[in-house]
């Protein structure tokens, strides 16, 4: 008996609707991905000097022109950045902090979180700028 050759197993694959659904996620993902690295928008101050080298993965606290408070992109409230801070470095032994004002920030909340951050028992806090020349 001979088998016809239209009742044996398929052979090939179609591959073209697995190329099409590839290619429609390819540029789902061009287009995404630069929205997705845009973050929070603090226009920090220029000056002339070079930045700073560091050692580990530094924390950032971060005061945006609408005065709100981010600590590693966490937003948190003026009353809880001391505890916040507390809790990050309680068993770390480089207590450094970065601290990313908005420009338009007054002077006066930014000493503020820099004496709330001194009193959660941090001994370095870096200011972050940006070059001049920078855009």
């Amino acid at each position: 008996m001979k088998a016809d050759k239209g009742s044996g197993p398929l052979s090939d694959i179609n591959i073209i609707p697995f190329v099409d659904v590839m290619l429609v996620l390819l540029i789902i993902f061009m287009i995404t991905s630069p929205m997705m690295q845009h973050g929070i928008g603090v226009e920090v101050p220029k000056v002339t000097a070079k930045p700073l080298p560091t050692k580990d993965e530094a924390q950032v606290v971060t005061v945006t022109k609408y005065r709100q408070l981010l600590v590693n992109d966490k937003t948190v409230n003026l009353d809880d950045l001391k505890p916040t801070l507390q809790f990050i470095f309680a068993n770390r032994d480089n207590r450094e902090i970065l601290l990313r004002a908005d420009s338009s920030v007054a002077y006066g909340l930014v000493a503020q979180c820099m004496a709330l951050i001194r009193e959660a028992g941090v001994e370095k806090i870096s200011l972050v700028t940006k070059p001049i020349d920078e855009n």
